[in-house]
C-alpha cells in the first residue's frame, strides 16, 4: 500500500536588501562624531569615577563600540520608537537625549539620578524618552523588547524597539522564544546583536556553534544582517534598511554588529583572555571615531573645528561628573518607594 505524500508547508524566508554605506552630508557626520566622542569621554570619566570609588557595584563600558548605537539610533524617532539593551546601557542612554547629568548621577547612587540612585550603572529608565532599560539579567530585555514591539503594532503608532543584546546574550534560551513570538505576529522590533566578539570572556569561536550571528533567526524566518560595527556610516545605513523594513508591516529583523570593546567586560575584568596588541591593532586601525575623523578632514572640516567639539564635550561631561559628585545621596525615607511588594 503507497503511503499518502506528506505535504509540509515551509515557510519561505524574504531577505531586504543589502544595506548601503550611508551618504552623510558634513553637518550629519559633524553630529555623528560629537555624538561617538560624548560617549567616548563619558564612559572615560565614568571609568575614572569607578577607580576613586564613586562608582560602586558593577559598571560595563562602551568605549570602542560607539559607532553601533549612533549610527542606529540616529535614524530614530524619539518619542515614536523605543529602545531597550542590557547592562552596558550609558551611551544608548546619551542617545537618548537624556541629559549626560542625571546619567553620572545615577552611576553614582545619587537622589538626582535617573533612577534616584537606586538603579546604578545597569537599571536606568527614561519612558519619556523611550529608553527601557538597562537590565542586569543577560537576555532579559530581548523578551521584552518583543513585547514593546507588541505594543507599537497593538496602538498603531508606527513605532519600532530596537532591542539591543550582546554574543554572549545570543545563546540564552530566551532569546529564541523572542524570536518565534515576533516572527509569528510580525513585530516590528529590531534585533541588534551587538557582537564584541567576547561576551564576559569567552570568543565567540569557543561559546557558539554557529558564528554568524545574523543567521540566528532563520529558523523563525526572521532574516539577519551582518554590519560592520566600527563604521558609523555602514550602521546608520543598516538603520535605513532594517527601519523601512518593520515600519513597513515585514516583521522582525537581525542585525549583527561586528565590533569592539576596548575595555574588559566589566571594570573588574583584567582581559587576560586577549593580547594587548590585538586591542591595540583595533585601536590603531579601526577605530570609529578615529575613521570619521578621517572623512570629515577629506570634506574640508578643519582639525580646528573637531578640537572645538572636542573641548565643549569635555566640558559637558566635566560638569556632570561634578553635579553628580555635588549630588547628596537618596534620603532614608526612600529605601521602600518604588518598589514593588507582592502579597501573600
Amino acid at each position: 500500500m503507497a503511503k499518502a505524500a506528506v505535504k509540509a508547508d515551509k515557510p519561505t524566508l524574504t531577505r531586504p536588501p543589502e544595506p548601503k554605506r550611508y551618504k552623510a552630508t558634513p553637518e550629519e557626520m559633524l553630529s555623528f562624531y560629537r555624538d561617538m566622542l560624548l560617549i567616548r569621554r563619558f564612559e572615560e570619566k565614568a571609568g575614572q569615577l569607578y577607580g576613586l570609588g564613586l562608582i560602586g557595584g558593577f559598571c560595563h563600558l562602551y568605549i570602542g563600540q560607539e559607532a553601533v548605537a549612533v549610527g542606529l539610533q540616529s535614524a530614530l524617532e524619539i518619542g515614536r520608537d523605543s529602545v531597550i539593551t542590557g547592562y552596558r546601557d550609558h551611551g544608548h542612554m546619551l542617545l537618548c537625549r537624556i541629559e549626560p547629568k542625571v546619567v553620572m548621577a545615577e552611576l553614582t547612587g545619587r537622589q538626582a539620578g535617573i533612577s534616584k540612585g537606586k538603579g546604578g550603572s545597569m537599571h536606568m529608565f527614561d519612558v519619556a524618552k523611550g529608553f527601557y532599560g538597562g537590565h542586569g539579567i543577560v537576555g532579559a530585555q530581548v523578551s521584552l523588547g518583543a513585547g514593546l514591539g507588541f505594543g507599537h503594532k497593538y496602538r498603531g503608532d508606527g513605532g519600532v524597539c530596537l532591542a539591543y543584546f550582546g554574543d554572549g546574550a545570543a545563546n540564552q534560551g530566551q532569546v529564541y522564544e523572542a524570536f518565534n513570538m515576533a516572527a509569528l505576529w510580525d513585530l516590528p522590533v529590531v534585533f541588534v546583536i551587538e557582537n564584541n566578539q567576547y561576551a564576559m570572556g569567552t570568543s565567540v569561536q569557543r561559546s557558539s556553534a554557529e558564528t554568524h550571528l545574523f543567521r540566528r533567526g532563520e529558523s523563525f524566518t526572521i532574516p539577519g544582517i551582518q554590519v560592520d560595527g566600527m563604521d558609523v556610516l555602514a550602521c546608520r545605513g543598516a538603520a535605513e534598511v532594517a527601519l523601512e523594513w518593520t515600519r513597513s508591516g515585514k516583521g522582525p529583523l537581525i542585525l549583527e554588529m561586528k565590533t569592539y570593546r576596548y575595555r574588559g567586560h566589566s571594570m573588574s575584568d583584567p582581559a587576560k583572555y586577549r593580547s594587548r596588541d590585538e586591542v591595540q591593532s583595533m585601536r590603531d586601525t579601526r577605530d570609529p571615531i578615529e575613521g570619521l575623523k578621517k572623512e570629515l578632514e577629506a570634506a574640508g572640516i578643519d582639525e580646528a573645528k573637531l578640537k572645538d567639539i572636542d573641548k565643549e564635550i569635555r566640558t559637558i561631561v566635566a560638569e556632570a561628573a561634578d553635579f553628580a559628585e555635588q549630588s547628596p545621596e537618596p534620603d532614608l525615607s526612600e529605601l521602600h518607594t518604588d518598589v514593588l511588594v507582592g502579597q501573600y
